[in-house]
This record gives structure tokens, sequence and C-alpha cells, in this order.
């Protein structure tokens, strides 16, 4: 929906790979369904390494997965 010139779209960094992927082990190990990594963990796990703030309305996931990322979540 944005126009291409208004923002720029990052490599995810090694570092976030693989901070989504223990992510990720942890959802499992708490009895997560889903068989592969979701988006949100790619996403909150490059914010968390890049020191990016992240606008969600899914603040309680991603502040259980990456408590250090900065949220910027409406209220509900």
């Amino acid at each position: 929906m944005l126009p291409a010139d208004e923002f720029e779209r990052e490599a995810l960094p090694f570092r976030a790979g693989f901070l989504a992927g223990k992510a990720f082990q942890r959802y499992r190990r708490d009895s997560g369904e889903k068989r592969s990594p979701m988006p949100d963990f790619y996403i909150g796990a490059h914010a968390a390494v890049a020191g990016y703030q992240l606008l969600t309305c899914d603040a309680v996931r991603y502040r259980g997965y990456f408590p250090t990322v900065k949220l910027i979540a409406p209220m509900p």
C-alpha cells in the first residue's frame, strides 16, 4: 500500500534469523502448533537485533518473545 520509494526493505541479519529460530523453538516447547516459523518471529527478531521500534496490534506475543523490543501498540 505504500509507494516503494517510501520504505526500505532490509535483508534479515544472521543474528535475527538465529534469534527467530530460538523464539520459535520456545513457542513449540510451549505447545505451539505451527510447524514452521511464523513471520512474527522474523519481524520481532529483526527489530530486536537492529534496535528498531515495532508497531503492532499483537503486543502480548512480541513482549513475550522479544522483551527488549520497544513496541508501539494501540490500546484495546
